[in-house]
């Protein structure tokens, strides 16, 4: 089973700015030519999920019209991006060094920002992949965020083990409007 993850296109936002669960919309050019280069891709017939956040709706609606062998999106909010709290919308050059620095110390816990935890992006995600391994059993297609697909790159590494601090979470992801497609083959629990 293969799962293809779809990164919402670039965001209508000053570049640096802190944004997570924040419902800002994705540029119209960047989400057109990202739906025109996975429509290419893509393999007919995928069932489609997508994150909850207008920015990979818009994505998701502009791969549809493209491919309308796809299936209808279905919505799922485990597949949004990871909540930042008080610093959403911030530049990430004026969070305070001291705000990191307690993220890094409890990488796992500590809910920078005020509102989630790395770990608990982790696990809905693992509940998500956990369904979706269940109830279709076959290839698939999800439109969501940068932490959701390292998340899911978590999984597939670690199973069901909580993360132990920052080097443990993975550094790649697609760029913005990027297509990547990960098979799930490995056992999902640790």
């Amino acid at each position: 089973m293969r799962l293809w993850l779809l990164r919402h296109a670039r965001v209508d936002l000053a570049a640096g700015l802190c944004y997570g669960q924040s419902d800002v919309p994705a540029h119209a050019a960047h989400t057109a030519e990202a739906a025109r280069a996975a429509a290419a891709i893509l393999p007919p017939g995928l069932p489609v999920w997508v994150s909850g956040l207008g920015r990979a709706g818009q994505l998701a609606e502009a791969l549809r019209d493209l491919r309308p062998d796809l299936g209808e999106p279905v919505t799922d909010a485990r597949l949004n991006e990871m909540d930042f709290g008080e610093w959403e919308l911030t530049p990430w050059s004026v969070i305070p060094r001291a705000a990191f620095d307690r993220w890094m110390a409890d990488f796992a816990d500590h809910r920078f920002g005020g509102r989630e935890s790395t770990q608990a992006v982790i696990d809905r995600v693992a509940a998500a992949l956990a369904d979706l391994r269940t109830g279709v059993g076959q290839d698939a297609l999800w439109i969501t965020h940068a932490g959701v697909i390292r998340a899911v790159q978590y999984v597939l590494t670690h199973g069901s083990s909580r993360i132990r601090n920052a080097r443990q979470w993975p550094a790649e992801a697609p760029a913005p409007g990027g297509l990547v497609c990960l098979s799930l083959s490995l056992p999902l629990s640790a």
